[in-house]
């Protein structure tokens, strides 16, 4: 009789090779704006929505978020939203037309600002910050104890302030897109300026680019705008007072390639960590993993502790695999 049947090769095969014990992003959410947002979340298609799809965020506050393995959607801030005791109401800049402090699977109004993501299951996260839409406020995204490139990106400018009169929004709130404003086919990338070929920035995509370089500026502005790294936590910070020393000598991002996997886990859970302090270069935000959000905006993870959250969970699983083979060994 063989010792090492087949079927315990494929077991132990199974065991060492299943991505158990594997730990989700987290997505935390920072408001360094001297007011109050409201932030909104769209899943895309397939992706379950997270624990809440619109929120208040009052100034020098914070929530996080645990998103499933492999979820893909983005999110945007809302801004002077009036809403009553029972979560009715609407948004100047953002607004999702829900008539709820609850998005409930709409999408924002232009023009706003966003920040887009692509979780891979086992591969590389995709990454980015958008004004294709429009712009609203300041947004930066960077990530944390991942691996890979993991640039941040983001706007720090304040483009109200730069916004030609004709894109100018309503109210002054927000500057509109050329596409928004004027719909014509060489602005939108669409009809017969389709294709990056065709398509080609124009005198107000490249103002949003001088401004926000690292930002989508128009549709095919992929090269310079779509970022990637594995196994990170995420930031979204609103109104960002400076760039961080991190974002500062972070390199440009290098032409992306297609997501990899499209897996779904369990939803996430979305919690309150408080106030991330009153100087805008100090803050701290805890994330219930072990993190402390540093001066420059990353996080230092668990260095009191000896470990992280991530590595805890590796060992524990690598011992559990490990016993599991001894014993194997020994039937």
């Amino acid at each position: 009789m063989d010792l090492f049947p087949h079927s315990y090769f494929t077991l132990i095969a199974l065991l060492l090779f299943t991505p158990t014990g594997v730990v989700a992003a987290t997505f935390t959410f920072v408001n360094r704006c001297d007011y109050t947002v409201w932030p909104g979340i769209l899943a895309n298609a397939g992706s379950p929505p997270l624990d809440s799809t619109g929120f208040e965020l009052p100034k020098l506050t914070s929530r996080t978020f645990q998103p499933p393995t492999g979820w893909s959607g983005r999110f945007w801030a809302r801004t002077s939203c009036n809403f009553d005791g029972s979560g009715s109401g609407s948004c100047l800049t953002g607004d999702c037309g829900s008539g709820q402090l609850e998005c409930n699977g709409a999408g924002a109004a232009p023009p706003v600002t966003l920040a887009e993501f692509t979780l891979g299951t086992i591969g590389q996260d995709f990454y980015d910050v958008s004004l294709v839409d429009g712009y609203n406020l300041p947004m930066i995204v960077e990530g944390s104890g991942g691996s890979g490139s993991c640039a941040s990106t983001g706007c720090t400018s304040d483009l109200n302030l730069q916004c030609p009169a004709e894109l100018k929004a309503e109210g002054g709130g927000a500057c509109k897109s050329a596409c928004e404003a004027f719909g014509s086919p060489e602005y939108c990338c669409s009809g017969a300026y389709s294709s990056p070929g065709t398509c080609r920035p124009s005198i107000y995509s490249e103002m949003f680019k001088t401004a926000c370089p690292k930002s989508y500026s128009y549709a095919y502005d992929d090269a310079t705008s779509t970022f990637t790294c594995s196994g990170a936590d995420y930031t979204i910070t609103f109104c960002p007072s400076s760039p961080s020393q991190k974002s500062s000598r972070d390199p440009n991002p290098m032409t992306p390639t297609t997501p990899q996997g499209s897996g779904i886990g369990t939803e996430g859970t979305g919690v309150y960590t408080g106030n991330v302090g009153t100087d805008p270069g100090i803050g701290y935000s805890g994330t219930g993993s072990g993190d402390a959000m540093l001066a420059d905006g990353s996080y230092l993870a668990g260095l009191a502790m000896g470990d992280s959250y991530r590595t805890s969970t590796f060992s524990s699983s690598l011992f559990y695999f490990s016993s599991i083979l001894i014993i194997l060994i020994f039937i």
